[in-house]
């Protein structure tokens, strides 16, 4: 058990899965950010149906907005997604579960390892720099539109002043030339 703990990471940073890692395993299911079982599962080195098994016995932690199992359908999409494996060769039998930020917070209380508790941080601050993310996106998108709206406003006013401009370069109409002088009566007809 000694030796166990000295294998353990001192520092989050030295986790073997880096925050990118673990943001490559968030995924957007039902318009939520999760994580599934089985990732948080393999990043907590414990196995998927053991992990699976603290939350069963634990259910009152996690309600519907801390997790969720997935769909047949959404699994076979999933599937598709990220390569899991089918069910005949080996793979799951059971539909997975998803967790938000939320019941991965409420998850490590359950697994009750300092493996877990890192993991947790690492997790956590990935959900915060998703988040982050997510916002500067929208300010972004937001400061985009903004100069198309000006940039099309202006492109009308621009419009009028080269009308303008393209008026006073075109040539005065021909007028028909008028004779000075005296004019006859038998001239005008």
């Amino acid at each position: 058990m000694a030796r166990a703990r000295q294998l353990l990471p001192a520092k989050l940073d030295q986790l073997p899965a880096s925050g990118e890692v673990i943001e490559h395993r968030i995924y957007l299911i039902r318009g939520q950010r999760v994580m599934l079982d089985r990732d948080l599962a393999e990043l907590c080195e414990v196995q998927t149906k053991n992990l699976n098994k603290a939350v069963k016995r634990n259910l009152d932690r996690f309600p519907e907005d801390f997790m969720f199992q997935l769909t047949q359908e959404q699994t076979r999409a999933l599937r598709f997604q990220i390569g899991t494996s089918n069910e005949g060769r080996g793979g799951r039998r059971y539909l997975p579960y998803a967790f938000t930020q939320e019941g991965v917070a409420m998850l490590s209380s359950v697994l009750n390892s300092e493996r877990a508790v890192q993991v947790n941080v690492g997790i956590m601050r990935a959900f915060v720099k998703l988040r982050e993310i997510m916002a500067t996106h929208k300010y972004l998108a937001h400061k985009i539109g903004a100069l198309e709206r000006k940039y099309k406003e202006h492109h009308e006013e621009i419009q009028v002043v080269f009308k303008a401009i393209r008026k006073l370069l075109q040539p005065p109409p021909a007028r028909s030339k008028r004779r000075i002088g005296f004019v006859t009566s038998d001239q005008e007809r």
